[in-house]
């Protein structure tokens, strides 16, 4: 499975146990609701985040894991994980939000643009 989104957060390293490390990218997709996915990466996979920038588009290949757990109670609990196990990156820099000058702006009445750019010479 692939998720495309921009990079929101990615964490150092973090050492687990003795021979177990692991790194999380957090990316935000670009949809109607867009959503914040938290992707672990373990083991050597976590060098696939150096040099990430916040803001930068990506995409991730992923696997979805699940796991059922007893707690002391004798209750059962269900638990999903997203692992990374590739990285691409979709552009070179962090996407700065489009904006545009007063001047370069459309207006959302062309109508009304094309009038006032004919009428140049009302006095009012």
């Amino acid at each position: 499975m692939e998720l495309t989104g921009k990079v929101k957060v990615v964490t150092p390293v973090q050492q687990i146990t003795d021979s177990y490390k692991k790194r999380e990218l957090v990316i935000t997709t670009d949809e109607q609701y867009p959503q914040h996915i938290n992707i672990e990466f373990g083991q050597d996979k976590t060098d696939l985040l150096n040099g990430l920038s916040i803001g930068q588009e990506v995409k991730v290949h992923i696997n979805i894991g699940g796991r059922e757990w007893t707690n002391p109670q004798g209750e059962v609990k269900y638990f999903n994980s997203i692992k990374g196990w590739k990285v691409e990156k979709l552009s070179s820099e962090p996407q700065a939000p489009a904006t545009q000058s007063a001047a370069t702006q459309k207006s959302p009445f062309p109508i009304a643009e094309q009038l006032e750019q004919e009428h140049d010479d009302l006095p009012f």
